[in-house]
């Protein structure tokens, strides 16, 4: 049942195939206010006929090199402004970047970069991580909602096997360290005030048939300033969703 405004976050690893897997219909299903995208690919985002008639509006941050990267926030209600940049010159070039201001409180949509699985990229990756940190340090009076791909699994318990992983991309302590500032920004990881268990994955590697084994990691995160802790009336896990080697994640909010 859905408890207040809600807010969806997901990866759909390229938004036309989505569509073509019954995106239109999980949205639907899901009734979500604001619906964060991460791994558009594309250069526009088009609102099927259905979507639009529900009162969604689309505002999407392409990627410059077109058929890579790129987000997008699908929203019911309508923002004061708009802005798509972080500061840094690769990160935006790339899309990866949304602020959405409303009268209470800004919703912001990140796709933090992978690093590489042979970190070529991890520079680049905590770069990134270290201009969000900054951008987020000067918003502390904000009531933020803080939604994305953030590629790192935070504790052991967000990922099935943390003990083969533990200096591979996503689970390097250097990568981990990051989400540990966040936290000590004042953001509070939304799905973990309502669920303390292991075996919560938001993606799973296409090989090995890992999701039919769960074989996943939770690196998708919906994080809340500190100011809005006690207005989260859930926070939930979709993995029944396909479409994606993700799937979404949500959080039901009192503001």
């Amino acid at each position: 049942m859905k408890l207040g405004m809600r807010v969806i976050s997901w990866n759909v690893c390229g938004l036309r195939s989505a569509y073509e897997k019954g995106f239109s219909e999980e949205l639907k299903r899901i009734d979500a206010d604001l619906i964060c995208l991460q791994e558009i690919r594309a250069s526009s985002v088009a609102l099927p006929l259905d979507l639009a008639a529900l009162g969604y509006q689309a505002y999407p941050n392409p990627s410059r090199r077109r058929g890579f990267h790129g987000t997008a926030v699908m929203a019911r209600l309508r923002p004061l402004r708009v802005s798509r940049s972080l500061g840094h010159p690769r990160f935006d070039s790339e899309g990866r970047f949304m602020r959405l201001d409303f009268p209470d409180f800004v919703l912001i949509n990140v796709y933090m970069p992978h690093g590489g699985r042979d970190k070529r990229d991890m520079g680049y990756k905590l770069e990134a991580y270290e201009a969000l940190l900054e951008y987020l340090s000067g918003l502390s009076s904000a009531n933020i909602i803080l939604a994305g791909d953030f590629n790192v699994a935070r504790e052991p318990i967000d990922l099935a096997r943390p003990r083969e992983n533990v200096n591979n991309t996503m689970f390097t302590p250097e990568e981990r360290e990051k989400l540990a500032k966040l936290i000590e920004l004042g953001f509070v990881d939304s799905f973990r005030e309502f669920c303390r268990d292991g075996g919560h994955y938001t993606w799973w590697p296409w090989s090995y048939r890992a999701r039919e084994r769960n074989l996943g990691w939770r690196i998708d995160y919906i994080f809340v300033s500190r100011g809005l802790k006690d207005r989260l009336r859930d926070a939930f896990i979709l993995p029944e969703v396909r479409g994606s080697d993700h799937c979404p994640v949500g959080i039901d909010i009192e503001i």
